[in-house]
Parts: C-alpha cells; structure tokens; sequence
C-alpha cells in the first residue's frame, strides 16, 4: 500500500531530513519525491511505500504532525487511493 506525503511551509533547513527520518525509522520508502522552491515558499510530495512499515497508520500522522508543529509546516497524509480519488478529473 502507498500513500502520499503533502508538505507546505517557509522553507528552512532540514525539512526533508527531518520528514525522511521519520519515515527511516519506521520503515517506510520514499517510492518518488517532487519539491520545490518559490519565493520562500517550500512544497514537497512524496510517494512512499508503507509496505513494510512498523507503526499504525495513524502513529505515522501523529509523528509527522509532531515535525509540522515543530517546523511551522503543513504536513499531509493520504492513502494513495484516497488521494488519487480527490486529485481525479
């Protein structure tokens, strides 16, 4: 199973760092990764792979809602088929 990681903010460093250790420790592999720059502003999606994961679901929002509050981000996630249903024209 996949899912998407949405991530919005001021950039700073150690973003992707910091959202990469989390998924690092839980055994989680970033299948694709698009980020960019504008103007400060940083975006960040992330494709991972959460077969192999160690954690819950929802301990795995719950830790990277902990680094969104703690960078000042915006921190996203979805099941792919969730956010593949939103996104669909």
């Amino acid at each position: 199973m996949n899912a998407f990681i949405s991530v919005l903010g001021m950039d700073k460093k150690g973003i992707i760092k910091e959202i990469s250790a989390i998924l690092t420790d839980h055994s989680i592999n970033i299948l694709d990764i698009n980020q960019t720059i504008v103007n400060g502003y940083f975006t960040m999606v992330m494709l991972v792979d959460l077969k192999d994961m160690v954690i819950e679901f929802k301990k795995l929002k719950n830790d990277l809602s902990i680094s969104a509050k703690k960078l000042e981000l915006s921190i996203k996630v979805q099941h792919e088929e969730i956010f593949s249903a939103m996104h669909k024209i």
